[in-house]
């Protein structure tokens, strides 16, 4: 099975374009690795994340701020022979990105956020009431590194 490893940055963009969920890292603090499904929105080459004001989550994060994503979509099992095992595999497309979080504080910074999250669901033009905006943890994911490669079919 071929693996392609995607470099352009456009491309890359609409691979996450097209990702539906990704999943956040961290280290706990135990040391132990600690995951979650989230939605999310990109923006100025940012990923953008929301959460409760509280939560362990934030406890690893204020401790370490670094976080590994990753997103896929496409995934497909493909086999030469459905009775052998050794011939099945799966043709997926996969973003990682290695970056470290900050958490928007402004209002209307939060709402600009909010909406590009949004926009990555819908083409809908939403509107947020302030209790809820100061009650929602924005995060903006500063990417450090990005990796993005196709399993098994070539994508352009």
């Amino acid at each position: 099975m071929r693996t392609y490893f995607i470099t352009d940055k456009s491309e890359i963009e609409q691979i996450i374009s097209k990702c539906e969920i990704c999943f956040v890292s961290m280290v706990s603090t135990d040391g132990m690795p600690y995951v979650l499904p989230m939605n999310f929105g990109y923006i100025d080459g940012r990923i953008v994340l929301h959460s409760a004001p509280e939560g362990t989550h934030l406890q690893y994060l204020a401790l370490n701020n670094r976080v590994c994503i990753a997103m896929n979509y496409g995934v497909d099992l493909r086999w030469q022979h459905p009775l052998v095992a050794c011939s099945y595999r799966t043709e997926a497309v996969s973003v990682v990105c290695n970056g470290i979080v900050s958490f928007v504080e402004n209002e209307n910074d939060k709402i600009k956020y909010l909406n590009a999250l949004c926009a990555h669901y819908s083409n809908n033009q939403f509107e947020f009431s302030i209790p809820a905006v100061r009650n929602v943890k924005i995060w903006l994911v500063e990417i450090d590194k990005m990796t993005c490669k196709a399993v098994g079919q070539k994508v352009k």
